[in-house]
């Protein structure tokens, strides 16, 4: 199997920590792993896979370069079925023949459909969504869109698609504060918190840079919430962890640095929540996950209000699986340890092809 990590997106180093923690869990007498980097400019490398090497440290975040390895790439050819190594002085060959794939990819060009549509047409089984419920998940317009049309609810939200700005009518269905960030990004890149109008302009260039289609939200005051959803064995229906609650400290909101860098974040396992409104989050995780026609894994983000109001936020087909990231922690929390999380993943790509 190839573990498939680093990337083109500004998730590139957070990509690269949850491969290190998927590398050291899986069981080398169970699988044979060829760990593949992608380079920032788009460049894959055979690497050595040493988690070690693959984690933040002193707030220094792992990069993956193009001298990291050998070159290698990944025909779109379903007779072929594996990596071809590009050496100068042999010429092309091929590695070996993969099995399966886990694309530890988050962001642009990894948790978007692309890469997911590379790998249909090579026909190699893959970990995660499809193209259709990658691509949808991503785009946080479309998410709101499909989740609403299955009754979720989720908060008031205008779309600025490249050259629009905000309308006034707009402004004042918000309110403010407002959030501001890319349509199609995550790890909270490119997102700012706006409560004065006359910041709004800086706020969407600063979403531009990453994502030219922009959302700005309305806040809604409440707590995160997060739940983990995973496919059902044997191709039962969706199950969802226990809940997890996000608590940040010393920053506005759940940005990068308090996810990654500061420590600065303190979470509740399972979230002290009224048991019917656990279960309302749950129903509305599964829900969410089946109304993208998701597969294999799913993390669901939400705000519940001080009136116990239930607002969908996102969800994140390829979720962080750093070691403190919620997913596992979640599902660890309910029963299923990080190792077994990920042969649990593993085999269900298999099963579904």
């Amino acid at each position: 199997m190839a573990v498939v990590f680093g990337g083109r997106s500004t998730e590139h180093a957070i990509s690269a920590v949850s491969a290190g923690s998927i590398l050291a869990a899986l069981d080398p007498d169970e699988y044979e792993v060829v760990p593949v980097g992608i380079t920032r400019s788009g460049q894959w490398v055979l690497t050595s896979g040493d988690p070690a090497q693959l984690a933040i440290a002193d707030r220094r975040l792992p990069e993956i370069t193009a001298d990291a390895g050998t070159a290698v790439v990944l025909p779109a050819d379903p007779t072929e079925r594996g990596l071809v190594v590009l050496d100068a002085s042999e010429g092309p060959r091929v590695l070996a023949e993969v099995d399966v794939v886990f694309p530890a990819l988050h962001g642009k060009y990894g948790e978007d459909g692309t890469i997911q549509g590379l790998l249909e047409m090579a026909g190699i089984p893959y970990v995660g969504g499809g193209v259709f419920a990658s691509a949808a998940a991503m785009d946080k317009e479309f998410t709101k869109k499909l989740a609403a049309a299955e009754g979720i609810p989720v908060g008031p939200y205008a779309v600025l698609r490249a050259g629009v700005t905000l309308a006034e009518e707009d402004k004042e269905r918000l309110g403010l504060p407002v959030f501001v960030k890319p349509s199609r990004a995550g790890s909270s890149h490119g997102i700012t918190k706006v409560t004065d109008w006359a910041d709004l302009e800086d706020a969407v260039a600063t979403a531009r840079q990453i994502d030219q289609k922009v959302l700005v939200e309305a806040a809604i005051v409440g707590r995160e919430i997060e739940c983990g959803v995973l496919e059902g064995e044997a191709g039962g229906a969706p199950e969802a962890s226990l809940l997890a609650e996000v608590r940040v400290s010393g920053h506005d909101f759940y940005d990068f640095e308090a996810k990654y860098l500061d420590g600065s974040c303190e979470y509740d396992i399972p979230a002290d929540l009224p048991e019917r409104v656990t279960r309302q989050v749950q129903e509305y995780a599964t829900r969410t996950f089946t109304a993208l026609d998701c597969a294999g894994l799913g993390r669901v983000d939400f705000f519940v209000t001080p009136e116990l109001d239930v607002y969908l936020n996102e969800i994140n087909t390829m979720p962080g699986f750093t070691p403190t990231s919620m997913f596992p922690q979640m599902w660890a929390a309910t029963g299923l340890e990080y190792p077994k999380l990920v042969s649990r993943l593993i085999r269900t790509a298999l099963r579904r092809y």
